[in-house]
């Protein structure tokens, strides 16, 4: 019995440290997955500590520039004077041509008056210096008024009437662009007078024809030409002055100018 009994206690044993065994690669097997999922807890925690940092960041910067003191990126907040639209202290000075000085004496009231009713600047001409100045005030409250008074001036300075050059002050969507006929072609001599010719017709036709297709207004001045209109109507005449100095037919021109304004009509 004794021998019996020591033998069932070896075998009890066995049985005993068969399960322990399981039990032990399991919990062996188990820690790996814990530690992924430590790995993506770890990854979680410091993705939501790093955007819980950024978020503070941000609320400090934004409390501190709603409070009036100086923002995180080192710039200090507008002053008053320029939030409330009121723009003070700019300055602009635009040359006039010499043979431009007696047409400006002649439409001088009939240049500063809309700029001081419509814009609110203070307009000045300084004949020493040859130039128009312009300067904002306290009536002045859009930002781009002394662009478009600066742009008025140097279209009355390049040629262009007082009342064409009126429509840069009523219109946002007006430009001025200005080229010369050796930036198409180099032309010398005859050559160079017979395309201004071109471009000008007989008794001005042929630019007239191109001002009412493409809706703009044009000034010959010797070499240089001066257009001024919307962006694509600019396109429309510089297309058709540039095929006439190239030496295109004026009637071929025509044409094509009667083809893009039929397809504009279309349009509106």
């Amino acid at each position: 019995m004794a021998h019996k009994s020591h033998r069932q206690k070896a075998l009890q044993a066995q049985l005993e440290a068969q399960p322990t065994l399981s039990l032990v690669s399991s919990k062996t097997k188990k820690p790996s997955k814990v530690s992924e999922s430590m790995d993506v807890d770890d990854d979680e925690i410091l993705i939501a500590s790093s955007s819980s940092s950024s978020s503070n960041v941000i609320q400090q910067n934004t409390t501190t520039t709603i409070n009036g003191e100086s923002s995180g990126s080192g710039f200090k907040p507008l002053p008053q004077s320029q939030t409330n639209g009121v723009l003070k202290g700019e300055f602009r000075r635009i040359p006039i041509p010499p043979h431009r000085m007696t047409p400006l004496k002649k439409e001088w009231v009939n240049l500063y008056t809309p700029m001081v009713d419509m814009l609110g600047l203070q307009v000045r001409m300084n004949t020493m210096r040859r130039s128009v100045e312009l300067k904002t005030s306290g009536h002045t409250v859009d930002t781009g008024a002394i662009q478009k008074g600066a742009d008025f001036v140097k279209a009355f300075s390049l040629g262009f009437e007082v009342n064409d050059a009126l429509a840069l002050l009523r219109l946002d969507d007006l430009y001025l662009d200005s080229f010369e006929i050796k930036d198409v072609k180099t032309l010398h001599g005859d050559h160079l007078s017979r395309a201004i010719g071109r471009i000008a017709g007989e008794g001005g036709k042929v630019k007239f024809s191109i001002e009412n297709a493409s809706r703009t207004r044009i000034v010959l001045a010797d070499t240089h030409i001066h257009i001024l209109g919307s962006v694509q109507n600019i396109k429309i005449a510089r297309d058709a002055i540039v095929s006439l100095i190239l030496g295109s037919p004026p009637g071929k021109v025509y044409a094509h100018l009667k083809m893009v304004g039929a397809r504009m009509k279309q349009r509106f």
